[in-house]
């Protein structure tokens, strides 16, 4: 499970960020433990637990996790995790990334096996890192800026969300949801 943002603090709650945000949650729910440096990422490694009601669990209602979260910046988080990939020696349709999606209102949610990169540079370098692109995505809309110039779009989504607290608690739990669906009952496209 990958998310997608930018490492340091000036980044920690822009909406480029909100994949970074998304494991967070998860991180907490699950109690899966502390983050340590690998593979220029931070990860965890754990089993995640107790999945939400409605959510069918799996064999004994646990499923075996890798959490991820590039220490590279968006546009090379390939280079994190691809090696991952090798280590773990997961199939590419193991692989889950959750990232923002201008292209989504905000505050939608939309799950999908496979695909183009959108013109999302993370999506970019993970499909060229991974060696194709049919990995789940979890996408989580965070609205676009009324201009389709690239700094425009690039300080828009590297500043931080503008909607209230509450708004963005609730897309992130929405994507959360969406993750433990996939995690616990398996992918359906």
């Amino acid at each position: 499970m990958v998310g997608l943002g930018n490492p340091g603090a000036q980044y920690a709650r822009t909406r480029h960020n909100a994949g970074f945000m998304a494991l967070d949650v998860l991180q907490a729910r699950w109690g899966v433990g502390k983050a340590r440096s690998r593979f220029g990422a931070r990860v965890v490694e754990g089993t995640a637990r107790g999945a939400p009601p409605g959510v069918a669990t799996g064999a004994e209602g646990a499923q075996r996790v890798v959490l991820m979260w590039p220490q590279t910046y968006m546009n090379e988080a390939g280079r994190a995790v691809g090696p991952a990939r090798g280590h773990f020696k997961l199939e590419l349709e193991r692989v889950l990334v959750v990232y923002d999606e201008i292209d989504l209102q905000f505050g939608e949610v939309r799950v999908r096996h496979g695909g183009g990169s959108g013109g999302h540079n993370g999506l970019k370098s993970l499909t060229q890192a991974l060696g194709g692109a049919d990995f789940w995505r979890v996408r989580l809309g965070v609205g676009r800026p009324p201009s389709t110039d690239s700094e425009v779009v690039s300080r828009y989504v590297l500043a931080p969300f503008a909607e209230p607290a509450s708004e963005v608690r609730t897309l992130l739990d929405r994507g959360v949801a969406e993750i433990e669906r996939l995690v616990f009952e398996g992918g359906s496209s």
